[in-house]
């Protein structure tokens, strides 16, 4: 994928929540997901239901729910963690990581955005080819 342009669309990590974030499962490490009230897995037929807890954690490589290892990581660019919460999360960054042009949207926070948080290592373009590498990776454990 090798867009020309890419206008930050204002996503704030925490929209992302909107759909189940995948995760490692905690009984047999396949792919489950997780939502603000349930953690389920297909593999496992596991289901946990969570109490009232305040989301926490959002910049890391765990769900900011259930605190669980999200599916979607992978080692990149010597020693840094690639992740992203499910497909549209690592479209996003993918978008972003290919484009030759970078804007920044026009929103009210553009500071607060989850593309201007996204770490240097991700976004020079020396490190473009090995980051979509990985991208494309992680995208095939979604198959």
């Amino acid at each position: 994928m090798d867009a020309p342009r890419f206008r930050d669309p204002q996503t704030r990590i925490e929209d992302l929540a909107d759909e189940p974030i995948l995760v490692v499962c905690p009984r047999c490490a396949g792919r489950a997901s997780v939502t603000p009230e349930r953690l389920t897995c297909v593999g496992c037929a596991l289901v946990r239901s969570s109490g009232p807890r305040l989301p926490r954690a959002w910049n890391r490589p765990i769900d900011p729910f259930f605190r669980e290892p999200v599916w979607l990581r992978a080692d990149c660019c010597g020693g840094h963690t690639l992740r992203a919460f499910h497909a549209r999360h690592l479209d996003l960054i993918e978008r972003f990581v290919a484009a030759k042009l970078r804007e920044r949207g026009l929103g009210d926070r553009p500071g607060m955005t989850l593309i201007a948080r996204l770490p240097t290592w991700m976004t020079t373009a020396q490190h473009r080819d090995e980051v979509l590498r990985t991208i494309a990776k992680l995208r095939a454990t979604l198959s």
